[in-house]
């Protein structure tokens, strides 16, 4: 099961949305020609998108104007860009991929990792920050670890879970 921001939206649909909604709040408005550049596709391209968002009533579109979104459009890409959010910050900080990285696979995983999915990434992310050490590192073939092993008093959870950053064999 996927964690679609909208109900029938296609992955394309809720990258007009954002976008629309990232230039609403840069710029104050979107402009199909900036939604155009902005995704790098044709203004046809959007006009038919824009036709289909609001034909689904989550932008108020007329040709030649700019575009706004209708409070369930400002709701289903605020969901959007939430996770986006999430996914390209947890790329960066967690996973340490260079931000052009993280922006792109962000972009691509945000449409379709259902709700649990995206709640144990933010919760892992979380972990990794409450660690008072901040030890985490990667290491090839074993995943994380943290390099002071339980060390130090505030480490209590790293010690306990020694033997959880053991590898181990697959369970399926």
């Amino acid at each position: 099961m996927t964690m679609s921001a909208g109900p029938g939206l296609s992955e394309s649909l809720e990258d007009y949305l954002e976008a629309i909604y990232q230039l609403e709040r840069e710029a104050g408005s979107a402009r199909p020609a900036d939604i155009a550049a902005r995704l790098k596709v044709s203004r046809p391209s959007v006009t038919g998108a824009l036709r289909a968002l609001s034909d689904r009533r989550l932008v108020h579109y007329a040709p030649y104007a700019a575009v706004a979104l209708t409070s369930a459009g400002r709701k289903t890409a605020a969901e959007v860009a939430r996770r986006h959010g999430i996914l390209k910050e947890f790329l960066e900080r967690v996973l340490s991929l260079p931000p052009g990285q993280a922006e792109r696979a962000a972009c691509r995983m945000e449409h379709v990792l259902d709700a649990e999915v995206l709640t144990r990434f933010l919760e892992f992310a979380r972990f990794t920050d409450s660690c008072p050490r901040r030890g985490t590192h990667w290491v090839a073939g074993t995943g994380f670890v943290c390099g002071d092993k339980g060390a130090f008093p505030e480490c209590g959870s790293c010690a306990s879970a020694a033997d959880a950053r053991r590898p181990r064999s697959p369970s399926y």
